[in-house]
């Protein structure tokens, strides 16, 4: 029955220090109706032959395995060390032959044990799994890495804590859409859960590749085909808004493509701090949660009920009343506003002034190619753009200088019209750093958007959390990657000083708490008992 049992991986001697046990009924915790095949196993357990047997010593881990008390009172090197024990032995259950034999971790432990150790069993199986094989932690197309992040360090409780706004699950959750990205782009959309667990236990199952939330609907989206079709809507969902470095691709000099780095991170900064603002003073929204998208953008999640009940058509204002830059690839002069400046741009214009000074002069340098002046001069008068050219025209001048030489260009501009020469500055400073949103992403309730905390798959980053007063020191290629918190995970795992929270031990701490510190900020949230002995248990 165990005939190949030589080729399995090699196991020590040393259980590390898994010395209390209980025994279990074989029968029960296999679920083992096959008597000659029990009692081969009992015979290798009674065994006098010496552990260096293979069919004996793989026995010998079976009974180890399957006669531990519960994993919680373990010490975390136990459950390190007893982790290659289980995987051999679903490896021995797989070559002890049989039609009825049901390989699943959870069904080997009680009920009562499988809900408190939820996924665990399986994190250890594919970490031992990922060891053994020298399987690389920075290849998030490995389903063993993605299912080791998932299980180890994803912080599903304050996801939920999160998006329901409350300890115990209420229709915010429960009748909220998650759609989860498979392999091969399997899309599956309008998945529903009843709590943290819930998702957790169907995260490992599945292991996406990432997973986007959606709205809340009138009914339970995965009941959706049990209702009438006209009932089934969202009705609730939180205002988002995504910035993306492809809309400053013309503008940017630094990176193309899909890299980004921390000179180009100020495009970025300056939008959101400037949307931060407007959104904070002029709508009055409160609770804002700002997250990398893991590549090259950053996402912004209002949570505020006035914003959660938005319709289509406020989302669709809100928007309007936010955006400057207008126009396609084809039109030069993107900036079109009507004088005086409504007292919303004239702040944002205050705001942006130094970013333009910093990032577009200094760090882009974004006049420096003949290029590139040509397309600031194009949204000039022809006045100031005829003096400049014939003062740049075969010269290798700095964009401080050819700023300066555009401003005394301005200076002699005599008005005609509306447009003042204050107009022509103001316009050419806010096209080149007043935010540049993805509109489509905010005019929709039923739009989906990338969870925080998830791996872009192209970088393998993870999504991580930020607060607007330290969005300008953020540098994006320093965000940990999940290899990197894996190894981080495998290094404190051997020092035996993981925290309660596996992420704790990682260098996704700072990010989980200020995630944790914002979701403890909504109006009369009061984390229970209950949560925190959630918390403190969640692998």
């Amino acid at each position: 029955m165990l005939g190949q049992a030589e080729t399995l991986p090699t196991i020590a001697d040393d259980f590390g220090g898994l010395c209390v046990y209980r025994e279990r009924s074989l029968s029960r915790v296999l679920g083992l109706h096959d008597k000659p095949r029990r009692r081969t196993v009992n015979n290798l357990w009674r065994s006098p032959a010496p552990c260096s047997d293979p069919a004996r010593r793989q026995a010998l881990t079976l009974r180890h395995l399957f006669c531990a008390r519960s994993w919680r009172n373990l010490s975390r090197d136990a459950k390190q060390a007893d982790a290659p024990c289980r995987a051999v032995a679903l490896q021995v259950m797989v070559e002890m032959k049989s039609d009825t034999l049901d390989v699943k971790v959870d069904a080997l432990f009680d009920d009562d044990e499988a809900t408190k150790h939820e996924g665990l069993d399986d994190a250890l199986l594919v970490g031992a799994a990922a060891r053994w094989d020298a399987v690389d932690y920075d290849d998030v197309s490995n389903p063993s890495v993605m299912k080791l992040f998932y299980a180890r360090l994803f912080p599903f409780r304050q996801l939920f804590r999160w998006l329901n706004g409350s300890e115990k699950p209420n229709s915010n959750w429960t009748h909220r859409e998650l759609a989860f990205t498979l392999a091969n782009d399997v899309y599956l959309r309008y998945q529903s859960f009843t709590n943290d667990a819930d998702l957790r236990k169907e995260i490992l199952r599945l292991n996406p590749s990432r997973f986007e939330i959606g709205p809340i609907y009138t009914s339970r989206p995965r009941d959706r085909r049990t209702v009438n079709k006209a009932a089934f809507k969202p009705v609730r969902r939180e205002l988002v808004m995504d910035i993306d470095m492809d809309e400053y691709d013309a503008i940017r000099t630094c990176c193309t493509g899909k890299k980004i780095c921390k000179r180009c991170w100020g495009f970025i900064a300056m939008a959101a701090k400037v949307l931060d603002t407007a959104l904070r003073e002029d709508f009055g929204f409160e609770h804002l949660l700002w997250v990398y998208s893991g590549r090259r953008g950053i996402h912004c999640w209002i949570s505020d009920p006035a914003a959660c009940s938005l319709n289509d058509d406020q989302r669709r204002a809100i928007v309007n009343y936010l955006e400057v830059i207008k126009g396609g690839g084809g039109q030069d002069k993107k900036v079109n506003l009507h004088r005086p400046l409504h007292p919303s741009l004239k702040r944002a214009y205050e705001q942006l002034k130094p970013y333009f000074n910093d990032v577009i002069l200094k760090d882009q340098d974004a006049f420096d190619t003949d290029e590139r002046w040509e397309a600031l001069l194009r949204i000039v008068p022809d006045d100031v753009a005829n003096r400049c050219r014939a003062e740049w025209t075969g010269k290798n001048i700095s964009s401080s200088l050819k700023w300066r030489d555009l401003l005394s260009s301005v200076g002699k501009y005599k008005t005609k019209g509306k447009e003042s020469a204050k107009d022509i500055v103001e316009d050419v400073i806010l096209q080149y750093t007043y935010p540049r949103l993805d509109a489509e992403v905010s005019k929709h309730l039923n739009h989906l958007l990338k969870s925080p905390f998830v791996v872009h798959p192209g970088t393998g980053r993870v999504c991580v959390p930020i607060l607007p007063k330290d969005i300008d020191d953020f540098d994006p290629e320093a965000v940990p990657t999940v290899g990197q918190l894996l190894r981080e995970l495998e290094q404190a795992d051997a020092r035996g000083n993981a925290g309660s929270n596996d992420w704790e031990s990682t260098s996704l701490a700072p990010y989980v708490r200020l995630y944790k510190a914002h979701i403890d900020s909504f109006p009369g949230f009061q984390p229970s008992s209950k949560s925190v002995k959630a918390e403190s248990t969640e692998f």
